[in-house]
């Protein structure tokens, strides 16, 4: 089904042809004047440039030529050189009639799905999760879901952290609190034991504690350097042990990311890409890319139109060790050999995009991908606490994620102590609600751009919150619980007029197609948010302004209540986009 502005679009393009100009200058976008009309062309301005000609008299030809489309409720030039136009009301709701019928809403399929692989979560294991770890997962879930409801097949990676020097100091410190285990025995030759020796609770105390340590004594960090050299090297019972610490941390991961709402298909780990290795720095080598430099084994990246210092991209540092710059780069060669992606995709901190520019030009220069395969990073910025800084709990510590998800659940459940439900259910609605309003509020926002975290405002039940959108949905859940039998249908719509509420609504929701495709291109979940607020907000206008159940027009009704039924279907389909639920009441 074509998008509603492809269709103006189109017609406003055969009308400049019409009148002999090149239809490229028939280009339209959404009004940014919506008190005037809903559609605007500015291309008389443009071709007037070229053609020495006043661009109202070329605006005043195109309306003139468009005046015979059924399609407008208005076409008009407005001086210096604007086209305004407004659909006819009847057609804006054939329109939304057709599309609430299709599958997807009329969104086209592409002919040939591309092939994503979304790069997100990015944990390191034996750590809890905290929120430096939270617009990682959400953006991510998020651009995956709205990539694969355009068409494409995608592939989520959470792709953890777990073959560096925090293994290492784990093993190191273990091994001082614990030498009797059978792991710390060169001459054990027995089964190893199945349950692992510790707890993720365990865990979470030696990991920081190892690291904090290590940081003052020279001595112990080397130790835990020779540790992950030796895991790395195939130590049987440092690998038993790395098994071990992987189940716990997996289990305990794969839960938090359940409260999240958040799923990879795949949990591939920086592990995983050493079989890689060896063929791919041989390969840098023998076709002459890599080369030695200050004892480091690099490969330039820098171009000619750099305008700053890029430096080289290391590969070995001297002592033969690998780096992240050399997992990654093998994991771009796994990710080719096993799924021949379109297009691979990072989150994480923006900070990170000079390394990531890094990464994209060795693979490219050393054709670890095929020449059409697109690399993108895409950097989003701090969530920040009230004073500007990154979030942290009262006193001063990083904040765990399960934490945060509490305390945004019970802010909501205190705004709702007002309701007529019982005790069970309001905890329950809250923890649902509660996770929008964190989704909604990162999501809402850019994702290259830091945000404060307001907790009073993100759990409010007005303005642009999460709340408000599942405030909005369950309003219309009710509304359609009282509906009899013969009246769950959809009818074609009359030619009978139309209050602005009820064509803003309309309007809006013929907008949904557009949308959708521009998130997905532009990797853009906050335009999603931006189209259910309009949405949410059209639609409350329209209920305020009529009484739906009562009206007594029966085909005003019946349309009306198609309509509604519609809205609830597309703010539905968006915050499954944006990986959120909906309660039935609130």
């Amino acid at each position: 089904m074509e998008k509603l502005i492809d269709i103006i679009s189109q017609k406003v393009r055969q009308a400049f042809a019409d009148c002999g100009y090149d239809k490229e200058y028939g280009a339209v976008s959404v009004s940014n004047r919506p008190d005037l009309c809903q559609y605007q062309c500015n291309g008389a301005m443009a071709a007037a440039k070229q053609l020495h000609k006043a661009p109202i008299a070329i605006a005043q030809e195109v309306t003139a030529a468009l005046s015979k489309e059924s399609m407008f409720a208005l076409c008009e030039a407005v001086k210096p050189g604007f086209i305004n136009m407004t659909v006819d009301a009847a057609f804006l709701a054939q329109y939304v009639y057709e599309m609430s019928k299709q599958e997807k809403f009329g969104i086209l399929q592409p002919q040939k799905p591309r092939t994503i692989v979304i790069d997100y979560g990015g944990p390191n294991v034996a750590k809890p999760l905290h929120v430096g770890h939270l617009r990682s997962a959400i953006i991510g879930e998020s651009v995956k879901r709205i990539l694969r409801y355009a068409g494409n097949k995608v592939i989520g990676d959470a792709h953890l952290g777990d073959w560096g020097l925090q293994i290492g100091l784990i093993i190191t410190e273990l091994k001082a609190r614990r030498p009797e285990l059978p792991y710390f025995d060169d001459a054990f030759t027995g089964e190893y034991p199945k349950e692992a020796p510790f707890t993720m609770k365990d865990l979470e105390e030696i990991y920081p504690y190892a690291s904090a340590y290590s940081k003052e004594h020279e001595e112990y960090k080397e130790e835990a350097r020779h540790a992950t050299f030796l895991l790395q090297n195939g130590h049987k019972g440092y690998y038993a042990l790395w098994k071990h610490i992987m189940t716990v941390s997996l289990n305990d991961l794969k839960q938090n990311y359940k409260k999240l709402n958040v799923e990879f298909d795949l949990w591939k780990k920086e592990s995983d890409a050493q079989p890689y290795i060896p063929d791919m720095v041989q390969k840098m080598k023998d076709e002459g890319y890599a080369y030695i430099s200050e004892g480091a084994l690099v490969v330039d990246v820098k171009e000619e139109t750099d305008t700053k210092e890029i430096p080289p991209c290391m590969i070995l540092k001297s002592d033969g060790a690998t780096l992240y710059n050399t997992t990654d780069l093998a994991t771009i060669v796994e990710r080719m050999k096993l799924f021949s992606p379109d297009e691979i995709i990072y989150l994480t901190d923006k900070r990170q995009s000079l390394y990531f520019e890094q990464i994209f030009r060795c693979a490219r220069k050393t054709h670890l991908v095929k020449e059409d395969t697109k690399l993108t990073f895409l950097g989003f910025g701090t969530m920040n606490g009230k004073d500007g800084k990154p979030f942290k709990t009262r006193d001063g510590g990083v904040m765990r994620l399960e934490q945060l998800i509490r305390e945004i659940a019970d802010e909501v459940y205190k705004n709702m102590q007002d309701r007529d439900m019982p005790e069970e259910e309001i905890r329950q609605v809250a923890q649902q609600v509660g996770l929008a309003a964190l989704k909604y509020a990162d999501l809402s926002n850019q994702a290259s751009k830091d945000y404060i975290f307001d907790l009073e405002r993100f759990s409010s039940f007005e303005g642009n919150t999460g709340p408000y959108i599942l405030y909005t949905m369950v309003r219309i859940k009710s509304i359609l619980a009282r509906l009899e039998k013969e009246e769950d249908t959809q009818v074609p719509p009359s030619l009978r007029e139309r209050s602005k509420d009820e064509i803003n609504c309309l309007l809006t929701l013929g907008r949904f197609p557009d949308m959708l495709e521009r998130a997905a291109a532009e990797l853009a979940p906050h335009k999603v948010c931006q189209y259910i607020y309009e949405l949410s907000n059209v639609f409350n206008s329209f209920y305020h302004n009529n009484k739906i159940l009562t009206e007594s027009d029966a085909t005003k009704r019946t349309e009306w209540i198609g309509m509604i039924r519609t809205t609830l279907a597309v703010l539905q389909t968006c915050i499954d986009l944006l990986a959120f639920e909906a309660p039935d009441r609130m």
